[in-house]
């Protein structure tokens, strides 16, 4: 049989009638570790279980959490977008996502609920569909030791007083894992927030905490519209 060669990495996981003659825009910077993932068959691609997620965040290696590779690429293609049409991600999350007209704190860390926002995670990683990954926005900072960029003790202690309140009292505590994106990690960087993972929780406490919300993912299966679908359904 005559040797094939292997497709350009933005060609795996695109229907052949789909694919673009060159690699689109979008990709042109894609980082090593990125092309490397968006080159992966979906095929091939194993889901994080619950025991696997735990342990990462555990041992504090949430570097490991990455995205399935076509759900990568929409993301590569969503924010690609989202720079052209808003100026910044960070534009995009403030004014349309969380609707904050500034980041001006109204009290201390977790004193008050309006410097608050919990939103889904717009393109969640690559883990048991059971596991529901949600974002916690603030407008305060969460303090970091400068010399670790781990939190300190007392910002830790903050936000376990906050998850126990928000969550622990309805649901599961090992339901439940939180984290926050060491600061290389982080796609945006000038709004604070933190990460929690929720194993099979109810869908009515869902709705209660975040507002109703839906994970753009879900709003933008077209990604070829004209404009970006913002609205809640």
């Amino acid at each position: 049989m005559p040797h094939e060669e292997p497709l350009p990495f933005w060609l795996v996981n695109v229907p052949r009638n789909e694919w673009p003659p060159k690699c689109p825009e979008f990709l042109l910077e894609c980082g090593e570790k990125d092309r490397r993932i968006i080159g992966s068959p979906d095929s091939e691609y194993k889901r994080l279980s619950w025991d696997e997620v735990k342990q990462l965040i555990q041992t504090n290696r949430v570097d490991k959490f990455h995205r399935v590779p076509s759900d990568l690429r929409k993301y590569r293609q969503f924010t690609h977008r989202l720079v052209k049409e808003y100026g910044s991600i960070m534009d995009f999350i403030v004014g349309v996502r969380l609707g904050w007209k500034d980041l001006e704190a109204k009290g201390r860390a977790f004193e008050c609920e309006e410097d608050i926002k919990i939103l889904y995670n717009d393109w969640p990683y690559g883990i048991d569909e059971k596991i529901v990954h949600l974002v916690i926005w603030t407008k305060f900072d969460i303090e970091e030791d400068p010399a670790t960029g781990d939190l300190t003790s007392e910002a830790r202690r903050k936000v376990e007083e906050y998850m126990a309140r928000t969550f622990y009292s309805r649901v599961n505590p090992e339901h439940v894992r939180w984290f926050k994106n060491w600061r290389s990690l982080k796609s945006v960087h000038a709004v604070e927030h933190f990460h929690v993972m929720l194993y099979d929780p109810d869908s009515e406490f869902l709705k209660e905490i975040t507002n109703g919300d839906v994970p753009m993912c879900a709003r933008t299966s077209n990604q070829s519209s004209k404009a970006l679908d913002v609205s809640q359904k």
